[in-house]
């Protein structure tokens, strides 16, 4: 096994000449934890084992899947690696396996946020979170993607605010080898902002808990103009605060970042067409369909996935959120919203889960993956869903 040699930026940031894209570097070692600035820093996770290819090189991919979750933050981070998340990454790792000869093998995984509870605190993630992580990359061999929680960075919308600095960096040095480098075309730079290509799909994180941000926006709507829509079929966002849900960040009550993502975001997805919405922030399963009326008078669907079941203390259903509310702030009176799977009033009826997003050509699909005592869920009355509206 080959030894890669770190360099450690003013910031605090580990990069590593290697990352989440091919560069012909075949496997590395974990990087260990540094010290800068008198300051105990995140040790980095080992880069993937099988890295994406350069994005022109998947231009003909038309079929494989990925995963999706959110929300492993642990009851002990800090003083021991996360139990729960742990077993989530086990079932994981068998599913990776599983569809490995077959013909939708699995490219990457998305993580929504809240990796930690207190993500400025870097035990956390050195003893809680890195060495689970590090079992997805090296033994299930996957690029891994994060993005930013509130727990990771603080919900503080100020960009300089100190805690959410402090936040930034630890995440930035976990995730050094796995996102964009800060000069790319895919990268926001200074931000945990980022999009890459896989075959006929195209991936946006953005960081939620800035949702007011302009700079942030600016690049994210460039990123979609930008984007050859006859090869990139299907878009799909990830951000931690979800736009839609019933448990206890939404229902009759919206968060500041939600309330930001809906007014400024969703309008910006319609117009660009992006099929999936994914987030997390509630501990549970959910799925919302959102149907609306294009600039052309064609209607297109739009599927808001909220998976925070990677580990986090279970939450239940709180109420409906105000629909109106909805289509107001969002502005699009016509829009027809019908949630197509809700969480239960029960903690039992929300296990710790993660979803498969099966990719094959035009279409989408779900794959819903319960775990340890929640192995048998059945979310739609079985455990799978087309996101394709069928005639």
């Amino acid at each position: 096994m080959r030894t890669l040699i770190g360099v450690v930026l003013g910031a605090g940031l580990l990069v590593w000449p290697g990352g989440p894209f091919a560069t012909g570097v075949a496997d590395a070692q974990a990087a260990p934890a540094v010290t800068t600035a008198g300051r105990a820093a995140v040790r980095a996770i080992a880069p993937p084992r099988r890295p994406l290819p350069a994005e022109l090189a998947s231009a003909k991919v038309t079929q494989f899947s990925f995963i999706a979750y959110g929300d492993t933050r642990g009851r002990r981070d800090g003083e021991a690696e996360q139990f729960e998340h742990g077993i989530v990454v086990d079932a994981m790792l068998r599913r990776i396996q599983e569809l490995e000869a077959g013909k939708d093998p699995v490219r990457f995984v998305l993580q929504s946020g809240d990796a930690v509870v207190n993500g400025r605190d870097a035990s956390q993630w050195n003893v809680s979170f890195v060495s689970l992580i590090d079992r997805v990359t090296t033994i299930g061999g996957v690029p891994y993607f994060l993005a930013p929680g509130n727990h990771d960075v603080t919900s503080a919308a100020e960009l300089r605010a100190p805690e959410r600095q402090l936040g930034l960096r630890h995440y930035l040095q976990a995730v050094g080898q796995l996102i964009p480098p800060d000069n790319a075309t895919r990268r926001l730079a200074g931000y945990p902002t980022y999009a890459f290509g896989y075959g006929n799909t195209f991936v946006i994180a953005f960081d939620s808990n800035i949702a007011e941000d302009s700079v942030q926006y600016a690049w994210v709507k460039g990123q979609l103009e930008g984007l050859d829509r006859r090869r990139y079929r299907h878009v799909v966002v990830f951000s931690h605060h979800p736009p839609l849900s019933s448990g206890p960040h939404g229902g009759s009550e919206v968060e500041p970042p939600a309330n930001a993502v809906r007014a400024r975001y969703l309008p910006l997805f319609r117009a660009h067409r992006v099929r999936v919405v994914l987030t997390g922030h509630e501990h549970f399963f959910e799925h919302w369909i959102e149907r609306y009326r294009a600039a052309d008078g064609s209607w297109q669907r739009l599927d808001h996935l909220v998976s925070g079941g990677g580990g986090a203390p279970v939450y239940r259903y709180s109420g409906p959120p105000d629909q109106r509310r909805y289509r107001r702030t969002t502005k699009a009176p016509e829009v027809r919203l019908t949630q197509l799977v809700r969480p239960g009033r029960r903690e039992r009826d929300n296990p710790h889960h993660f979803l498969v997003v099966h990719v094959s050509g035009d279409d989408i699909t779900v794959e819903y993956v319960g775990v340890d005592w929640g192995s048998e869920f059945r979310p739609y009355g079985r455990t799978s869903v087309s996101l394709i509206d069928r005639p």
